[in-house]
Parts: C-alpha cells; sequence; structure tokens
C-alpha cells in the first residue's frame, strides 16, 4: 500500500490526489443510494457496472494525467478569461455541494427517492468536476492557435477527461417519475402508431384504442410491450462508454451518442413488431415471460453491435483508404508502425 501510495504521489500532485480521495467518498455514498433502484428497476440494472467502468476510465486516462500534470507553463487562456472560467467551476462546485446536501437530507427523512437519487448525483458530478478543475495545475499544452487556446489549456483538458466519470452517475440515476412516464408515454405512441400503420398497409386487421392494439387472439398495449425506456437507458449508457473509450473528438462522442439513441429506438421499433406478429400469430399471451425479456435483452446486444460497427466511420484515415485519396505509400508506412508494437485497435 505504502509503495502505491508513493507511485501516486510521483504521477500526480497531492492536490489533485486528495480531491479524487474526497469523490471517492462521495461515490461510496452514491452506490448505496443507488443500489436501491439498480435492484428494484430493471432498466436500471446497467448501474452495477458503473462503478467498475469508472475506475477503468481514470485508470486507462492516466497516461494522459501525467502528461498533463508535467506540462510547464502559465495558462494560455486570457487573464480575464481564467477568471471567468475560475467562477464558473466555482459555481458549479458551489452548486453541487448544494444539490448534494439537499439529496442527503431528502434521503435522510424520506429514504430512497427518485428526485433525492437524482439530486445526489447531479450534486455528485459538479462536486468532482469543480474540484478537478481547481486542483489541477497551470500549464499549456501545444501551440496556441485562436479558438483553440483552450483546448491547449491543461486544467480545462484534465477535467474534460472527467466528464464521463461525473455525468455518468446523473444517467445511472432513476429519472422522477413525472419525467420517466412524460418519455415513456411519448415513445409508446410513437411505436403503437407505426407498428398500427405496417400492419395495416401488409393487410393484417388491428384496432387500435389510444396505446392499445386489439389483435384477433387478444391484444397489445402498455402492459405487454415496453415503450423503448428501458433500452433507451441502457443504450445511452453503452453509447455513453463507448464513445469516452473509443472516440477522441467531442463531436464524435456526440455522434455516436446520438446514434445509440437512434438505434434504441429503431430496435425497440423492430421488437415491438416482432412482439405484435407472434402475438398476432399466437395470442398476447405468448409474448409474456422469457420471450418478452429476451427480446429486450437483444435490442442492447443490437445496438452495441451497431455502435461497434460504426467506429471505422469516425477514422478519417479509412474514408480517404475506402475514396482511394490515401497513397500506397503512406499507408504501407502506418502498416509497418502498426506492426512495430503499436496496434490498430489502439488508435484513436
Amino acid at each position: 500500500m505504502p509503495k502505491l501510495v508513493s507511485r501516486l504521489r510521483a504521477s500526480a500532485p497531492d492536490s489533485f490526489l486528495a480531491a479524487l480521495a474526497v469523490a471517492l467518498v462521495f461515490v461510496t455514498f452514491l452506490v448505496v443510494d443507488q443500489k436501491h433502484w439498480w435492484q428494484l428497476k430493471p432498466d436500471y440494472t446497467f448501474g452495477w457496472l458503473v462503478p467498475a467502468f469508472v475506475v477503468f476510465i481514470v485508470y486507462d486516462r492516466w497516461a494522459k494525467f501525467q502528461v498533463l500534470f508535467r506540462v510547464a507553463g502559465p495558462s494560455p487562456l486570457p487573464r480575464l478569461t481564467q477568471a471567468v472560467l475560475r467562477v464558473v467551476a466555482g459555481l458549479i462546485l458551489a452548486s453541487g455541494l448544494v444539490a448534494f446536501l439537499f439529496g442527503a437530507v431528502y434521503r435522510a427523512g424520506a429514504g430512497a427517492t427518485q428526485p433525492g437519487s437524482l439530486a445526489l448525483a447531479i450534486g455528485f458530478a459538479g462536486v468532482l468536476l469543480g474540484m478537478v478543475y481547481f486542483n489541477t495545475p497551470d500549464g499549456q499544452v501545444g501551440e496556441v492557435t485562436g479558438w483553440c487556446a483552450f483546448r491547449t489549456d491543461a486544467r480545462l483538458r484534465v477535467t474534460a477527461l472527467f466528464l464521463f466519470p461525473a455525468l455518468i452517475w446523473v444517467l445511472s440515476a432513476p429519472l422522477m417519475s413525472s419525467v420517466e412516464s412524460t418519455i415513456s408515454l411519448f415513445l409508446l405512441r410513437k411505436v403503437v402508431v407505426v407498428v398500427f400503420t405496417l400492419f395495416s398497409l401488409l393487410g393484417f386487421p388491428l384496432v387500435q384504442e389510444g396505446n392499445v392494439l386489439i389483435l384477433p387472439h387478444g391484444q397489445v398495449g402498455v402492459a405487454d410491450a415496453c415503450s423503448g425506456i428501458r433500452s433507451l437507458t441502457g443504450c445511452l449508457f453503452a453509447g455513453s462508454f463507448l464513445s469516452a473509450v473509443f472516440m477522441d473528438r467531442l463531436w464524435k462522442k456526440v455522434a455516436l451518442v446520438a446514434a445509440a439513441l437512434v438505434f434504441a429506438f429503431f430496435t425497440n421499433l423492430l421488437r415491438s413488431l416482432f412482439l405484435t406478429g407472434w402475438a398476432y400469430a399466437y395470442g398476447s399471451e405468448a409474448i409474456e415471460g422469457t420471450l418478452h425479456d429476451a427480446t429486450g435483452y437483444a435490442v442492447l446486444g443490437l445496438t452495441c453491435v451497431g455502435l461497434f460497427g460504426l467506429m471505422p466511420l469516425f477514422n478519417g484515415a479509412n474514408w480517404r483508404r475506402w475514396l482511394g485519396t490515401e497513397s500506397a505509400a503512406v499507408i504501407g508506412k502506418k502498416a509497418e508502425t502498426d506492426l512495430a508494437g503499436v496496434p490498430a485497435a489502439t488508435r484513436r
């Protein structure tokens, strides 16, 4: 243990390590609070993976942190900009402390509740990002060119690398019932309309009554088919993790998360079409139990496969190779570099 502490102190400032130690205490409280929902609500079962994934992300990025800690010199940003950023970071930190305190008091009085858990998660995100910003030393990374000065500021770079470890807890906390019901009802209506229209066009008569489809052998509605809210949260988590691990630009991360949402909707739509067709043929009771749950897990699996399939599209070198605009000499040189010990799969 002393050797581990010595190695950490040699690779990061003491104030930064102290901030991580404080964050670990907050995380322990979050896990104790959120595990209630991870056990109770099937759509938040992925929460059990959140602590492990957060540790993995921090460990995976530790080498980047070390580089950013060693850069010398003052911040490349103007003094006024630095002052504004400090004020913003201070407000985020203070707001996070207030939100976390509110969630803790709410939980102490009412037990595990959705508003309390969400307040704790939002509060922790603000506290962690604020502490990371204030406990990272100033420094400049690379040359400053125009608006890119923000990207060369060491404090901002380190804080940006902590976005996933901070914000993922908000996703693993349950939404408030009113918000969750609104989203679920919206998705359900869209799915019901598409299923009804497609079956009608194919010559299979259905009767739509609100969010319920009347079939020859029963009915399919809210009680029989998910609206997609479960797959939406799970796929959003998967997309967030994959973007944090494999994407190196903000626009790529946002695009991959957006793709996860689109995949979640369309794969859930396919699931609803399949379940409705199965219920049409064998009765509404036939889609309950194992079939219903198995298709739900299949949605998450198909979304992950789809996201992995999209990743090569975010690599500019692949497009140049596919379009034939990259010379054979350049491709050969890159292949030699890969064979020299730099796996291509680890490239961003």
